[in-house]
């Protein structure tokens, strides 16, 4: 008889205990984040339950197996078996209390600090030290687990012995690996690119969506996904138009007839931008900036509180300006003249030739033509019938 209770008392009072201390840690971290709601430290906590019952488990059977006398000729199996588990667990559980000592820390941060820019570097080296701690003890656990064996103990002297050539060969083989390894480091904490930022790589506009040790990832303006070794940012350059503010300034071109309406485009943008909410009403223009024979280029100047909203901006210039030239001034748009320039009053008779004698359009023995200031095309002349 003492041989089935004696196990059922050990077994179940260790399993019994677990549950206990569980249940009531679980309830006062339940009420410290009902009195401290500010902070979301207690209910962060609460989810390294299962890890934190399977290290008390593990360690109080491993504790009180001797007692139990169960599977005495598996002894050394069971034990290391047990230690394996509790090594395991307390690892995972160490890794979750650092978590949620990480994510509160942020959490408080974000709130106190209201620039955007600060908070999106402060999230992506919190992103990559939890990536880091989570390596180390995962490499320690593992560390750990294995030196529990014997046949490793015993072989530890050999692989110190020959640790430096190991580690030569190793570098040489990981070498691309570690120099990512590195630049996720050094874009960590060098403020070169954060979680959130709008950048341009290889002619693609996106935000950075996941920062890690080795790669990056940037989503795409119709949702598609770019990942990137982390050393290419660090190697090639790259714009990113989140750096510093935020706000942006955006630029719309329009190429129109010598005879566009300038100084009304300029009121009329002045309109569209009162309409528009996306502009955040620091700037605007229109300027002439170029000229070909045939057309202007003109230049409209808009600014936005960011790059979503100054993409926005654009296109509703860029449409409601091109729609309204359309309907109020389409002599602006471009053409092709192909009739003789029409000369003004003070140089025309009141038969249409020029007062010099010279038909409209002819010109002079230099080959210059007076009877238009701009630049045309002529048509030439159509022979035959009708």
């Amino acid at each position: 008889m003492e041989n089935i209770l004696r196990p059922l008392i050990v077994i179940g009072g260790s399993v019994v205990l677990t549950l206990a201390l569980g249940w009531a840690t679980d309830r006062l971290l339940r009420k410290a984040d009902e009195r401290h709601s500010e902070t979301p430290l207690w209910d962060l906590l609460r989810r390294g339950r299962i890890p934190y019952q399977l290290v008390l488990c593990a360690a109080l059977l491993r504790g009180s197996y001797d007692a139990a006398k169960v599977l005495e000729e598996h002894r050394v199996g069971v034990g290391r078996t047990l230690t394996l588990v509790l090594i395991g667990s307390a690892a995972w559980l160490v890794i979750r209390i650092a978590a949620a000592i990480v994510e509160t820390s942020y959490s408080r941060y974000a709130r106190v600090h209201r620039d955007p820019a600060r908070v999106r570097r402060v999230r992506t080296q919190v992103s990559l030290i939890m990536r880091v701690v989570s390596a180390v003890v995962g490499v320690v656990a593992a560390a750990s687990m294995l030196l529990t064996f014997p046949a490793m103990r015993a072989a530890g002297a050999s692989l110190l012995a020959s640790a430096g050539i190991l580690g030569i060969v190793a570098g040489v083989a990981a070498q691309s690996t570690l120099s990512n390894l590195f630049a996720g480091l050094q874009i960590a904490f060098g403020d070169m690119v954060r979680i959130g930022d709008t950048v341009v790589v290889d002619g693609e506009w996106g935000t950075v969506e996941e920062i890690t040790l080795t790669f990056l990832t940037v989503r795409t303006w119709d949702e598609r996904r770019i990942t990137m070794p982390v050393s290419y940012f660090t190697s090639k350059p790259f714009e990113n138009w989140s750096r510093g503010t935020p706000q942006m300034t955006g630029i719309v071109y329009w190429h129109l007839d010598h005879s566009a309406p300038v100084e009304a485009m300029r009121e009329k943008l002045r309109d569209i931008l009162r309409e528009c909410p996306a502009w955040d009403g620091r700037d605007y223009g229109v300027a002439v900036t170029d000229s070909t024979p045939n057309t202007l280029q003109i230049r409209a100047l808009v600014t936005a509180k960011d790059a979503d909203d100054i993409w926005t901006v654009r296109v509703t210039v860029r449409e409601q300006m091109i729609r309204w030239l359309s309907a109020e001034h389409p002599h602006a748009l471009p053409r092709v003249n192909t009739a003789d320039a029409v000369l003004p009053p003070s140089r025309r008779s009141p038969d249409g030739r020029s007062l010099d004698g010279r038909s409209p359009g002819r010109p002079d023995r230099d080959g210059e033509s007076r009877d238009g200031a701009l630049p045309r095309v002529h048509e030439p002349p159509r022979t035959g019938r009708g």
